[in-house]
C-alpha cells in the first residue's frame, strides 16, 4: 500500500478561497458573487483585491443565481458562493431554469456540505445535492477531496465552459494530494493500484479510503483506491478498467445512498460489467447536530466501514 504524507490540516473551503483569487488573477472575467456568507465561503481575500468584481446578493440565493445568469450572459465568468443546502435545494428551479437549460457559463460552489459540517445539524447538513446536481442536463458536479484539490478544482473550473457544481466542506482535513498535482475534469486519480478490490471515494471519504486500504494491507488484501473526484461526467474508462482486475467494487461518499457516486458506479457497471458493489453512504435518513467525526462513525461513513464493504464485496465475488 502507498503510503501517503500529510503535509497539514485545512478546510477544503480555503481551497476554493484560494482557487477563487488565483482564477480571478489570471483571468479579468472571473467575478464572486455571495450570499451573506463571505467569511464562511472564504471569498475575503477575492472582495478584498477585487471590489469591483464582487457581488453581495444578501440572503436572496434565488437572486444570486439570476444575477450569476446574466453576468454570464455578458461575458463573464460567474462564481456564486453559499452554504451547499442553499445553493441547490433552496435555488433548484432558479438553477434548472436559468442556469442548466440555457447552458450558462456558471459556477455554482457550495461550502459546509454533508456530516462533517457538523454541529449546524440536520437542516444544513445537505446528503442529496450530488444527487440534485448530477440529475440536470450539462452539469459537471465535482466533489475534491482536500485543500490542494479544491484549490485546483476551482482554478479549472475557471477555465472550462459551461455549468458547474463544486462541493466542498467546512471542517479540517488532512492534505495529502500534492500542490503540483494537476486536476482535470472528468478524470479519476488513481491513488493505489491494487488486485483484489476497487475502492471509488469522493470527497472527504477519499481519506478514509486510504486508511482503509492500510487496514486491508495489513490482512493481505490489495485493495485498489481511486479517487472520483468528478461525480460527472464519471470517467467510466477508469471505472471498468479497474473493476475488470478486482472483479469487486466498493463506493464511499458523504452523501445519500440514493443518487451519489454509488449509484452512478453501479449504473454502469449495470450496463457494462455486472458485479458486486457495496455502498458506503448515508442511508436515507437526515443528519444530526454533533462533532464531523462521531457523526462519521455514527453512519458508518468511517474508516472500519469501508474495510468491512471491501471485505464484503470480496466475500461476494463469483
Amino acid at each position: 500500500m502507498k503510503k501517503f504524507e500529510v503535509t497539514a490540516q485545512k478546510d477544503t473551503r480555503s481551497g476554493f478561497g484560494a482557487g477563487l483569487l488565483e482564477a480571478a488573477k489570471l483571468n479579468e472575467n472571473v467575478v464572486g458573487l455571495c450570499a451573506d456568507l463571505t467569511g464562511s465561503l472564504m471569498m475575503d481575500a477575492f472582495q478584498k483585491e477585487f471590489p469591483h468584481r464582487f457581488f453581495q446578493a444578501g440572503i436572496a440565493e434565488a437572486n444570486m443565481m439570476g444575477l450569476a445568469a446574466g453576468l454570464a450572459t455578458a461575458g463573464k465568468i460567474p462564481f456564486t458562493g453559499t452554504f451547499a443546502n442553499f445553493s441547490t435545494g433552496r435555488v433548484y428551479d432558479q438553477i434548472r431554469q436559468s442556469i442548466a437549460y440555457s447552458d450558462k457559463n456558471v459556477k455554482i460552489c457550495a461550502s459546509h456540505a454533508g456530516l462533517t459540517l457538523g454541529e449546524d445539524g440536520a437542516t444544513h447538513q445537505i446528503l442529496e445535492d450530488l444527487g440534485l446536481m448530477k440529475m440536470l442536463p450539462g452539469m459537471v458536479v465535482i466533489n475534491p477531496c482536500d485543500y490542494n484539490q479544491t484549490k485546483a478544482a476551482t482554478m479549472a473550473i475557471a477555465n472550462y465552459h459551461g455549468p458547474v457544481y463544486l462541493r466542498f466542506g467546512r471542517p479540517k482535513w488532512p492534505v495529502f494530494i500534492p500542490e503540483t498535482q494537476a486536476f482535470e475534469i472528468g478524470k479519476a486519480l488513481m491513488l493505489n493500484e491494487g488486485a483484489d478490490v476497487s475502492i471509488f471515494a469522493t470527497g472527504h471519504l477519499v481519506w478514509k479510503a486510504i486508511q482503509a486500504g492500510e487496514i486491508l494491507a495489513e490482512k493481505g488484501i490489495s485493495a485498489e483506491i481511486i479517487n472520483i473526484h468528478t461525480i460527472k461526467p464519471l470517467d467510466a474508462e477508469a471505472v471498468l478498467n479497474s473493476a475488470r482486475k478486482t472483479r469487486c467494487v466498493v463506493t464511499a461518499e458523504e452523501h445519500q445512498i440514493n443518487g451519489g457516486l454509488g449509484d452512478s458506479i453501479a449504473q454502469l457497471l449495470a450496463r457494462n460489467l455486472p458485479l458486486p458493489v457495496e455502498m458506503v453512504a448515508v442511508m436515507d435518513s437526515f443528519g444530526e447536530s454533533g462533532k464531523p467525526e462521531e457523526l462519521l462513525v455514527k453512519y458508518h461513513l468511517d474508516t472500519p466501514d469501508i474495510v468491512a464493504a471491501a471485505e464484503k464485496a470480496i466475500s461476494r465475488k463469483g
